[in-house]
């Protein structure tokens, strides 16, 4: 799909913007609260939050390079956030239905859920070679959720108040030329201080071995607590706030079976 066409529909389904005020307390219904939240990885950054019968799917990918050997992850959702209008973050050729669509920063509603975008490089060298990249901050089911997409450049203060205090965080951690390796990803966890992270974008078995520059995931654990890591058989995660460590952090790898 050309980037005039994406821009066209995305821009006939942007939502409301509410206003930046949203950002010093996002808030949700004592509904959302009493439901789990449900996490399904897709692959790659790809991700499908489920709670209370609302569906928000993050970061949609062609399958090629590094994605190549996934499964398609156009499944059906009733919002779509996109940290990126490149092929491995950003393409909603396919998508089932008609979900609304956000590609930009700034704050926006959605049926009761807000939602903040934040701006962050999308490479080491100030965006000039693949632009900016957009960070999604939002609650569902009383989860404070902040996906950092495919962000590359140091988190800074102005961003790291719109990002707020997350309690699951979503990061990339396999490096390459645009997004966070592992020390790099380490660095912005201990700037965020979230509960429970989740690491995206690394190699995996799904990747082309000749077009794929990103580093395993052990990587980025051998940096971390061994004792504060656990990886999950599964695809899903399903968590509730009084799931939620006390303090400090834990790393949950999810799995993906090719």
């Amino acid at each position: 799909m050309k980037r005039r066409q994406l821009i066209r529909y995305a821009g006939a389904s942007l939502l409301t913007v509410v206003g930046t005020g949203l950002v010093s307390g996002l808030q949700t219904s004592q509904a959302q609260t009493n439901n789990f939240l449900t996490v399904q990885w897709l692959g790659h950054s790809c991700f499908l939050f489920t709670s209370n019968g609302k569906r928000v799917l993050v970061n949609p990918f062609e399958k090629l390079g590094c994605t190549a050997k996934y499964r398609s992850p156009k499944v059906a959702a009733d919002l779509v956030l996109l940290s990126s209008l490149l092929l491995d973050e950003g393409s909603v050729k396919d998508l089932p239905g008609n979900p609304k669509i956000i590609y930009e920063p700034g704050a926006y509603e959605f049926e009761g859920i807000q939602l903040q975008g934040i701006s962050i490089d999308h490479d080491r060298t100030g965006g000039r070679q693949f632009g900016t990249n957009v960070a999604w901050r939002w609650q569902q089911a009383g989860i404070n959720i902040l996906h950092l997409g495919g962000a590359a450049a140091p988190i800074n203060d102005d961003q790291k108040i719109l990002m707020g205090s997350p309690d699951l965080l979503l990061i990339p951690v396999g490096g390459g030329i645009k997004t966070y390796n592992p020390q790099e990803a380490n660095q912005a966890i201990s700037s965020l201080n979230p509960k429970v992270v989740i690491p995206t974008q690394y190699r995996t078995k799904a990747a082309n071995a000749n077009s794929c520059d990103l580093a395993l995931v052990d990587n980025f654990l051998q940096l971390r607590d061994k004792t504060s890591v656990r990886q999950i058989n599964s695809d899903k995660l399903a968590i509730k706030p009084t799931d939620l460590p006390k303090s400090g952090t834990v790393i949950r790898v999810l799995s993906y079976k090719i």
